[in-house]
Formats: C-alpha cells, structure tokens, sequence
C-alpha cells in the first residue's frame, strides 16, 4: 500500500506517546513537579501530534468528527473516542501530579489502560482488513503494543525494561517480517478468486483496464524492490533494536546516551512503518495484474 507520510507519523508518534503514558501511568517514580510536567507534556504532544497528522491523509478533515459516531462496528471511531479519552484522563493525571506532587495511582492505572487501549485500536484497523494478509495476523497488535511499550520505556528513562524490550522487539520484528512474507500465498489469494471466475481456469490480464493509474492503484498498489526491501529492513531492525541494545549494554545509559538510543530507535521505527505499509500487498492489485 503506499505509504503516506501523515500515516507512518500518525502510527509512529501516536504509538510513542500512549507508550509513555502507559508507563507513567504505571510507573512514574520519584520525579519532582517540573520533572513531570516535562514527562506528562512529551507524552500528551507525542500522542496529539500523531493523531492531528492522521486528519492530513482524510479527503475532508474538517468531517474527521463525523468518525466518532460509528464506534459500535469501527475500529477507527474506536480509537477515536478512546483516544480522547487516554488524553483527557492523563491531563487530569499530570495535573494533579504537578499540584500536589504525588502522582494519582487510580487515575494513572485508568490512563495507562485507556492508552493501551487506544494502541489496540489502532492495531485492530490494520488487522481486521483481511485483503492485506500481511497484516492479518496476531502479530500485528503484538507487534503495536512492543513498538509503544519500547518506545514509552526508552522515552520513560526505564534502562532495564527497554533494554529487555529492545531485544523483543527486534526478534518479534524479525519473525514478522518472515511470517508476513508469506501471508499473501498462504491466504491462497488469485485472480481467479479475486474475479470470482472459474478457479480451475488459467487466467491472465488481456490489458490493462484504465490508460492511467486510479486512486486505487495509487493508494493499495504499491511496489518494492525486493533488494531495496531488504536494505531497508536490516537499517530499521539495527537503528531500532540492535544499536540502542547494544549501546545499553556496553555503556552506562546517561541523559547523552539516553537521548542517542531515543533518536536510533526512532530513527528504525519510522523505517519500519514505512515498510509497514509499502510491503502491504492489497488484494484489488490482483485485478491488475499486480500484487
């Protein structure tokens, strides 16, 4: 599918943000008012700004609130409303920490929950969609919840988490990425079943069906050099997971190292959400003639 930017932002801020919300939520340690106001700031503009980024890939932003009313059967009305639930529940969190101090333990449980459930959300609009095999897998949510997980720990300064987080992360990346590639030929997806045509007969495209590419085309049917795939795929599993397990290991995490293991897991995860989508393969690309 083509991987528009406003989505790999939306997916990759939106996912760090309720990352670290689940953490201080959890969490928060002994940090004083200025300390977590820093926190509780980052992480609600993570989040924001990631979910404003989505309304960039809409036809007519200005009817996005139209979205909330279909929550019973949408995941994405779903993750709307859940989301500006998690944001409203942690401001007051952070308020109250910054005011008095101490950090609510019910009220950041109930945000931690709602930013859990805000990331499952997100995944389950990607996982539902049984026309991309690649991401109709349980793998899919597990592997949103391990990106927001590492992220928020790293961002959360939690050295020891991530570092367990960092090595998941990498491995489960991996397994995806092997599982997925071979998603589309295990649904048993054709021609023939896309056409609904006989599915003994040997089909073929006579020619193409438009003089141009559609919207269809543009936005499901995207391709990617296998070579260039690979290049890509060992640049984001190093930048996001090994570089920063590495450095976490070698050395003493400090606020320096800290903040260069943040920038290399970032720096992977966008590569790899880029690869998220530009890998995708849509069943309509069977009707012409592509995958």
């Amino acid at each position: 599918m083509h991987p528009a930017p406003s989505i790999i932002l939306f997916t990759a801020l939106s996912g760090l943000g309720f990352g670290l919300m689940v953490w201080l939520g959890l969490m928060p340690g002994d940090k004083g008012a200025w300390v977590a106001a820093t926190f509780c700031i980052l992480a609600l503009a993570l989040a924001s700004i990631g979910l404003c980024s989505s309304l960039f890939h809409l036809g007519h932003p200005e009817r996005a609130w139209k979205a909330l009313s279909q929550w019973r059967s949408s995941w994405l009305s779903r993750e709307g409303v859940i989301a500006i639930a998690a944001l409203a529940s942690f401001s007051l969190y952070g308020l109250l920490w910054v005011t008095s101090g101490t950090p609510n333990t019910l009220v950041g449980a109930l945000s931690a929950a709602l930013a859990l459930a805000t990331i499952l959300c997100t995944a389950m609009i990607y996982t539902q969609m049984k026309t991309v095999p690649r991401w109709h897998s349980p793998l899919t949510p597990i592997l949103f919840f391990a990106y927001a997980l590492t992220g928020g720990a790293l961002l959360a300064g939690k050295v020891t988490f991530s570092l367990w987080l960092l090595a998941a992360l990498g491995g489960l990346q991996a397994f995806t990425w092997f599982k997925g590639d071979k998603a589309f030929a295990a649904a048993g997806h054709t021609m023939n079943t896309a056409t609904g045509l006989n599915p003994d007969a040997k089909m073929r495209l006579l020619e193409a069906p438009h003089s141009g590419p559609n919207y269809l085309q543009k936005e499901m049917v995207f391709r990617i050099g296998r070579k260039h795939s690979q290049k890509l795929r060992i640049i984001a599993i190093t930048l996001l997971a090994i570089l920063p397990l590495a450095l976490g290991l070698l050395f003493e995490v400090k606020h320096m190292l800290a903040g260069i293991l943040v920038l290399s897991h970032i720096g992977g995860l966008l590569v790899s959400r880029w690869l998220f989508f530009a890998e995708a393969e849509h069943v309509v690309g069977l009707y012409y003639g592509q995958r």
